[in-house]
């Protein structure tokens, strides 16, 4: 985002990027596949909320929020993939070549 932007041009241009939808849609098996990723991570994520309510030991905590992050990295990087698969190769084919300098910032967001 431009930090020159004002509060509200910034929240126009977050609001734009997250309203876009892909051209090509993700078939149901992959969306399937995804959704039971994500529902895995609220599984793990409500466990480890039942473990703060537990007490649980702080390094058993620490476990479990590196196997979600672990899991969210994954995640992303299977959106990633399908993304280079599917959009970027569709812009580029239109001659979009600037899809690549989105491609650079999305690849330094998943670090």
């Amino acid at each position: 985002m431009d930090e020159h932007m004002t509060p509200e041009l910034q929240q126009d241009s977050v609001s734009s990027q997250c309203c876009r939808h892909k051209h090509t849609p993700r078939d149901a098996q992959a969306v399937k596949q995804l959704q039971n990723r994500l529902n895995r991570m609220i599984g793990q994520l409500n466990g480890i909320k039942n473990m703060l309510d537990d007490n649980r030991y702080c390094g058993d905590v620490l476990t479990q929020v590196a196997a979600v992050e672990s899991a969210l990295q994954s995640f992303g990087y299977i959106i990633l993939q399908n993304h280079l698969e599917t959009c970027v190769v569709e812009e580029i084919k239109n001659d979009n070549t600037q899809i690549l300098e989105e491609v650079v910032e999305l690849m330094k967001k998943l670090k």
